[in-house]
């Protein structure tokens, strides 16, 4: 069976986890998977006369690809083609089965998600928060979380990292900077009580956190090749999210990452987080400043209690987020929807 799968482009983390990294997985059970990327990525530049020339060079590029799927067997949607609008997915070949990893139906009122639902055999969301709204307009969704290869994300070794310095760690683009600066008085009072500690930010550029002294706080340039070994120079994993919406729709992929690696982590307890928590002591809920600052407090000053939670979190990650145990999931999603087609 040939599944051809839409993704908003290379450098885009969810096509890398929710479908790039299945592809061998996937092939296993007799599925082959072609990912046909956005080359200059389904959201729009700057800046009037750029969108226009982005929009008409990608709306050729994927009709030309939605011409492509009628030599598949089934195609895989991750969200919508191009971003907030419906464009050639009912142009591509059916089944079709709509992947969603964000609460997508909060642009244009819903029209586009619903439209989406309309147009496929199976519906997969990476949460029940988000699979709760697709319900309302489908009676095949199923959840998937986003996963990780936990071969690849792992502990670090004993002895790789030799220091006496706590470091405080946040992974993630810079779109989500504002969730990041909801907690920056909180890590300020954190490392004036402990000076030993620094704060280090892994993104595509670097925020602005001038309230932290610069001698305890570290900026990484995110990079695929460095991104587990960054992760894995962190002891405390920051996931802080603003309860809106929007946050409520997210897949609590940093924490999965923090945990994966073994990496005890302090989270807002919103939407699918609430969920991750309650699967054990992993990681500390905070929904407040006081919050953050004794929940890290009472990390930083127990390397017993960082290690028994980052014990407890590997083996969360490994019991339910490893692709090797999701891939048959996906698998069964896109042979499912292929079932309902045939004769």
């Amino acid at each position: 069976m040939r599944v051809a799968a839409f993704t908003g482009g290379v450098s885009v983390p969810s096509a890398r986890f929710r479908v790039r990294q299945y592809v061998p997985l996937l092939a296993a059970q007799g599925l082959y998977v072609e990912e046909l990327p956005c080359r200059l990525g389904k959201y729009p530049p700057d800046g009037n006369i750029s969108r226009l020339a982005w929009g008409t060079l990608t709306f050729v590029e994927q009709c030309a690809n939605a011409a492509r799927t009628w030599s598949y067997d089934a195609v895989l949607l991750q969200r919508e083609i191009i971003s907030t609008l419906i464009s050639v997915e009912s142009l591509t070949r059916t089944p079709r089965v709509l992947d969603v990893d964000d609460a997508i139906y909060l642009f244009r009122g819903g029209a586009v998600a619903r439209r989406l639902a309309k147009l496929v055999e199976v519906v997969v969301c990476g949460n029940e928060y988000l699979a709760a709204w697709f319900r309302q307009f489908h009676d095949d969704v199923r959840v998937i979380p986003t996963g990780v290869d936990t071969r690849i994300y792992m502990p670090r070794r004993h002895g790789d990292v030799c220091r006496d310095e706590i470091v405080l760690g946040w992974i993630g683009t810079s779109s989500n900077f504002e969730a990041l600066y909801s907690v920056e008085n909180a890590l300020a009072c954190v490392l004036q009580r402990f000076p030993h500690c620094r704060v280090r930010v892994i993104s595509d550029r670097k925020p602005s956190l001038s309230s932290l002294p610069t001698q305890q706080f570290e900026f990484v340039h995110w990079s695929e090749a460095t991104e587990v070994s960054s992760i894995q120079g962190i002891d405390i994993g920051l996931m802080p999210l603003i309860d809106t919406e929007w946050a409520r729709g997210k897949c609590s992929f940093k924490m999965i990452q923090y945990m994966a690696c073994g990496v005890p982590s302090v989270v807002s307890p919103v939407g699918m987080n609430r969920d991750v928590l309650a699967l054990g002591r992993g990681a500390f809920a905070a929904t407040d400043e006081q919050e953050w600052i004794d929940a890290l407090g009472r990390l930083i000053a127990s390397p017993e209690l960082r290690a028994s939670m980052g014990e407890t979190a590997r083996q969360i990650a490994c019991a339910n987020f490893d692709i090797e145990r999701l891939a048959p999931k996906l698998g069964a999603a896109l042979r499912d929807a292929h079932g309902k087609c045939s004769p």
